[in-house]
């Protein structure tokens, strides 16, 4: 073989070994193209036309008077009641969510408790809609089992806790189905940075002195914290944007997610054109600030689990 010869194919090699990499690149691409094909046309495309309409009127001119909406009490009502009902939904999901991980970390990994936990989170977290709401009508209904239980047993009729009618078709009401979701939701999201905590470290301050107290209120519990403020943002965002157990359960709005169908679908509302749209744009920017905050407390929690 001659110097020349020698010299090609040393020259030819990096090639050749270089489009193996660039054609599993090419081919991971053409794999994801379906997927951002889905994507485009059944969230990202939606959500721009929804946002858009708010900036135009019936007759397609641009106007930002649609955002005079508002200032509507009812819009400002639905607002507050989304935002109140998500916080008290997130506040004691989280507590709930936090306790029942604690519980789980002190079992063996692979044992049967922690698998049929793990397999219900990740069932329940997902259970919603018309089953949810047709199962707590059969359990907190009127004559749900719960209701009729509480009455003969405690002389409690929980429907008078409300002054509006039902309990559970009530704003309040949905707390009860919403936390039977975000529980799940919050042991999914929190229980692998429960597991993060090394034993090392609640050994090393045993052997300085630190008392169990000093160890979980000085150590754990702050590098818990980006953790635990992360899931339970995440499962206000659930709350906030959850329509289908609300809308089976709740007729006549009180929620924005539920003004958003009566804009849509009511032919008796009178008021700003496209309001639907200046709800939407509303949501959404509620939405984005909910996951910044947690985006910058899921990067703060990954610094120690590293």
């Amino acid at each position: 073989m001659t110097v020349a010869s020698s010299s090609r194919i040393a020259t030819a090699a990096p090639t050749a070994s270089g489009a193996g990499p660039l054609r599993r690149r090419s081919a991971g691409w053409w794999g994801f193209a379906p997927f951002a094909v889905y994507v485009a046309l059944f969230l990202a495309v939606p959500t721009v036309v929804a946002i858009a309409s708010g900036f135009f009127t019936a007759k397609g001119a641009f106007t930002l008077g649609n955002f005079a909406a508002l200032a509507s009490p009812a819009i400002m009502t639905a607002f507050a009641n989304s935002l109140w009902l998500s916080a008290v939904v997130a506040v004691v999901s989280a507590v709930l969510g936090a306790i029942l991980c604690l519980a789980l970390s002190s079992m063996p990994p692979d044992g049967w408790v922690r698998s049929i936990v793990d397999s219900a989170a990740s069932t329940l977290a997902q259970f919603g809609g018309i089953m949810l709401a047709f199962a707590f009508i059969a359990l907190m209904g009127v004559q749900g089992a719960a209701t009729l239980w509480l009455q003969q047993t405690f002389g409690l009729d929980i429907n008078t806790l409300s002054s509006d009618g039902p309990l559970l078709y009530q704003v309040g009401g949905l707390v009860f189905p919403y936390v039977y979701f975000s529980v799940p939701l919050m042991v999914l999201t929190f229980l692998p940075a429960l597991e993060g905590l090394q034993q090392q470290w609640a050994e090393a301050a045993a052997t300085l002195g630190a008392s169990r107290w000093v160890y979980w209120t000085r150590i754990a519990m702050p590098l818990l914290a980006p953790a635990f403020w992360g899931s339970t943002i995440l499962v206000f965002a659930g709350a906030f944007s959850s329509f289908a157990t609300a809308a089976a359960l709740i007729d006549q709005g009180g929620l924005v997610a539920l003004a958003i169908k009566q804009q849509l679908t009511s032919e008796t509302i009178v008021g700003v054109a496209n309001t639907a749209g200046v709800l939407a744009l509303g949501m959404v920017v509620v939405m984005a600030a909910v996951m910044a905050v947690y985006s910058l407390l899921e990067r703060r929690a990954r610094r120690w689990r590293r």
